[in-house]
């Protein structure tokens, strides 16, 4: 009884100091884990008040949080549009992870950072800071809506790739000292297994449980939570990780329509598990010495530098964006939690000494808080690497730009006058192209869809549409896209997704840019779609006002009908 009161004791207050110190995290405006963290960090022995007594177990109920996250990234992971990706995604993936591990292990020695003397310290260096934060990136992108972006996509294909490169490690792991080929085929084909047998009995057996307790939602989702944890216990006792198994089970079961709903419930218990992560991580914190300090600076600035030159010029090369590039290595710019288990194995094994863990640790600790800042302003740091690649010539824009300098006003090169132009290619601007396509196409020729994301330019040309680029927080780059002599000028997104600008902004260059015409918006909120006619905007669209009369329709028309 006296270890599970205290356990109790331990769980409450790590609730407490979380909420409390994340609170003051909200009112100063920082991010809420550093809130977390800190809370941690007060708790323990190492800088606090030695008030969590039972920190193995905090750390155990947290590992709880990490399975679930991973297994919610499974079920939001789309194997289609991951394989429509194809060999971008692929070259993305191994690239990534292999330069970043061949860079680091040949330049690390000429830093002449002195951490440990075992052998295996600078491969473990290599790999630790190859790797990065699933939980961190995938919460943080989630809460900024980014997720199903294209660089939220590209960002998630290659965790999903970084956690694939971790365990084939953790399994060689063992080996370091004697390696053989044997054992290492061994493990790649225990991991294939284990996709084969998951995939298989989703298919063939879940999928009827699914279908047989459909009614009862709380089924589905007890159901689902225990998919995932006998997919986990499956993968330890093959020799794999918990949260590989996490991962592969969310995958298995993805496709099926109820995801969705077992997504919405997990959601809260994760958070509730992944608050106590943080704590657990805050209560490692060693009370850090100028040394470690500089050791760990040293550490995450090369860390940087690296996810910069092997992911961003990975991505331009393969055509999906400056922009893009710059951003998915921005929102991976921290050290992995993969990193910090592979580090506790190879102390076991006596891989490494001491004193790199410790380094290691306070560097994903302060990589993790600033890491919340770089992904915050993602967009305007991108955009700042962005002009400075423009002022060498390598730049999104460039060949749509000549292109429209060449075809003159309005004509963009294919003898159309295209004087419809919608800014922004999301929900509301891809349902209107469906629309089109089946009830007006001959519309089609009169339009150009402008966008950052070039990796819808060749589904959209084959549609008869001409793409365009235009960073919309940025007049110079809707300049080149015919608004000069537009009748009509759309944009689809709300503030609530618009980076780097809002509606006003952008319609007082619209009106610059664009003085002969119409120019349609998108609001969320009533008052503000008032202001933004009261200033010129020839209509505002309130996608939750249309919905509400669309119900209202409805229902009305079916009344009617039963009467």
């Amino acid at each position: 009884m006296h270890g599970e009161e205290s356990l109790l004791q331990d769980i409450g207050l790590s609730i407490i100091f979380a909420t409390v110190l994340s609170h003051i995290a909200r009112v100063l405006k920082q991010p809420l884990i550093l809130g977390y963290i800190i809370g941690g960090a007060m708790l323990g022995k190492e800088m606090g008040f030695e008030l969590v007594t039972n920190e193995a177990s905090i750390e155990l109920i947290s590992e709880i949080g990490l399975i679930l996250l991973l297994f919610i990234i499974g079920l939001e992971i789309n194997l289609a549009e991951l394989a429509k990706m194809g060999k971008a995604m692929f070259t993305l993936g191994i690239l990534q992870f292999t330069l970043s591990v061949a860079f680091v292990y040949s330049v690390f020695p000429f830093f002449g950072l002195s951490i440990g003397s075992e052998k295996f310290d600078l491969l473990y260096i290599a790999v630790a800071l190859s790797l990065s934060s699933t939980l961190i990136v995938v919460k943080l992108l989630q809460d900024k809506v980014e997720i199903n972006t294209l660089s939220g996509k590209l960002t998630v294909g290659v965790l999903v790739f970084q956690d694939i490169w971790a365990i084939l490690f953790m399994g060689v792991q063992p080996n370091l000292n004697n390696p053989e080929i044997l054992k290492i085929l061994t493990s790649v084909g225990i991991i294939v297994l284990l996709i084969a047998f998951s995939f298989s009995v989703s298919r063939y057996v879940l999928a009827k449980l699914y279908k047989a307790c459909a009614s009862s939602p709380e089924l589905i989702l007890l159901t689902s939570i225990m998919w995932c944890f006998l997919v986990c216990g499956i993968a330890g006792k093959v020799g794999l990780s918990k949260e590989m198994g996490a991962l592969v089970a969310g995958m298995s079961i993805a496709a099926f329509p109820y995801g969705a709903d077992v997504i919405s419930k997990l959601i809260g218990i994760r958070d509730f598990f992944v608050t106590l992560f943080f704590v657990a991580l805050g209560l490692k914190v060693p009370l850090p010495s100028l040394e470690v300090i500089g050791l760990s600076a040293a550490i995450i600035a090369l860390m940087l530098f690296v996810r910069m030159i092997t992911i961003a010029p990975v991505i331009i090369k393969l055509n999906k964006g400056v922009r893009n590039g710059f951003l998915t290595a921005l929102n991976l710019a921290q050290i992995s939690e993969f990193s910090l288990v592979i580090l506790a194995l190879g102390a076991g094994f006596e891989h490494i000494t001491p004193k790199l863990q410790a380094v290691i640790l306070t560097s994903t600790i302060i990589a993790s808080v600033l890491s919340t800042y770089i992904i915050m302003f993602n967009h305007n740091i991108a955009a700042t690497f962005e002009r400075l690649l423009a002022r060498v010539g390598i730049s999104d824009q460039t060949e749509e730009a000549s292109q429209a300098d060449k075809a003159g006003h309005g004509g963009h090169g294919d003898g159309m006058v295209r004087d419809i132009i919608v800014l922004g290619y999301f929900r509301i601007a891809r349902a209107f192209v469906e629309y089109l396509e089946d009830l007006s196409p001959s519309l089609i020729k009169r339009i150009i869809i402008a966008d950052y994301n070039p990796a819808f330019k060749e589904e959209l040309t084959n549609k008869g549409f001409q793409w365009a680029y235009a960073d919309l927080a940025h007049p110079d780059s809707l300049s080149h896209i015919g608004l000069h002599d537009a009748s009509m000028v759309i944009c689809t997104i709300s503030d609530s997704f618009l980076k780097g600008t809002n509606n006003n902004r952008l319609l007082s260059t619209l009106s610059k840019l664009a003085p002969n015409a119409k120019i349609i918006l998108t609001s969320d909120e009533p008052g503000e779609a008032k202001k933004l006619v009261a200033d010129g905007a020839q209509k505002v669209i309130i996608p939750g006002v249309i919905t509400g009369e669309f119900l209202y329709d409805y229902i009305s028309r079916g009344m009617r009908n039963n009467e």
